[in-house]
């Protein structure tokens, strides 16, 4: 991606996860606005690489990618460094209480919006 277009799609991210992350647990953590910039960047490129592919198809690749992404930034933020930004220990299905299955459900589910977000994004900014 050209810089105009990371910029746009870097700060969109972040605004926009930062925003439902206060709307879904009354706080957010700066931390998750680069997850949510870095996560949204990342469709930017999904969404132009899989052009031709379905809709279905780019959501579960960007449900992977948003997931992965959160996999490494709890690894660093709430492991290594224990600033404890989320824990998914009660939640089945979880690896080290930094993913689970639950909210990559979600991740598909929100990439259902982001991703023809994204694609008009990629077709409009140059």
């Amino acid at each position: 991606m050209k810089a105009k277009k990371t910029t746009a799609f870097f700060s969109l991210g972040a605004g926009c996860y930062g925003f439902l992350e206060i709307l879904w647990r009354g706080y957010t953590h700066w931390s998750m606005l680069c997850a949510g910039g870095i996560c949204f960047c990342g469709l930017g490129a999904i969404s132009a690489w899989m052009k031709k592919e379905g809709l279905w198809l780019k959501c579960l690749v960007g449900c992977i990618w948003i997931t992965g992404v959160e996999y490494i930034f709890g690894l660093v933020f709430n492991l290594l460094l224990k600033r404890n930004v989320w824990n998914y220990k009660n939640q089945p299905f979880n690896l080290h209480g930094q993913i689970c299955a639950l909210y990559s459900f979600f991740w598909f589910l929100l990439c259902l919006v982001a991703v023809p977000l994204a694609e008009r994004l990629n077709q409009q900014i140059k």
